[in-house]
């Protein structure tokens, strides 16, 4: 893996756990030479992740629309920092240069990111690996809705084992190194319309 798209908070959370997470996320992604694609934010756990990095030494690329990057929230001192249209070029261009993703802890935006290269995994539009990384149980109840969606028949449990999950920096991107997906189709049921 040469660079991973980390989705998380404009905002730190309430726990320091979180701050500490994105810092160790940051810097594990750094001394393993992974480079970091992220929103371009210097905010919340963004900027914490992006600061991390590079205080380590590596390789940083954010993307913003440019309406952000007028509220001036944007980070300065990045490797790079691309400069789209709009929030669907914005995902489309992380998604394009990474080869993996991980969720921190975040609000909508942070779900949605998720939960849309997830949905692109499960259709095959991509094979990449997609990663929690559950800080202090942030995660526990998504990964339950996850399996509630097995049980009842909306999520098949191959398509259910896309969403990978750690507790740690190191161990989540040693999961997400060894991952191999599966090719399954979609739809549980074709008959039943």
């Amino acid at each position: 893996m040469q660079r991973i798209c980390v989705f998380c908070g404009s905002s730190p959370g309430l726990r320091p756990a979180y701050k500490q997470a994105a810092q160790a996320m940051g810097k594990a992604l750094a001394l393993k030479g992974i480079g970091l694609v992220y929103g371009g934010g210097n905010v919340g756990l963004m900027g914490v992740v992006a600061d991390s990095a590079l205080e380590a030494g590596g390789e940083v690329i954010g993307v913003m629309p440019q309406a952000l990057v007028d509220k001036e929230i944007a980070h300065t001192g990045l490797t790079e920092l691309r400069v789209v249209g709009s929030m669907h070029e914005r995902k489309a261009l992380m998604a394009e240069l990474s080869d993996a993703f991980v969720a921190l802890p975040g609000g909508f935006g942070t779900f949605e990111e998720f939960c849309e290269v997830l949905t692109w995994a499960q259709l095959g539009l991509h094979r990449k690996p997609c990663g929690l990384l559950n800080i202090e149980g942030y995660y526990d109840h998504f990964i339950a809705l996850c399996n509630h969606g097995v049980t009842e028949q909306f999520i098949r449990p191959q398509h259910r084992a896309l969403v990978l999950e750690e507790k740690e920096p190191i161990p989540l991107l040693d999961l997400l190194a060894g991952y191999k997906p599966l090719l399954v189709n979609k739809w549980i049921n074709r008959d039943e319309t």
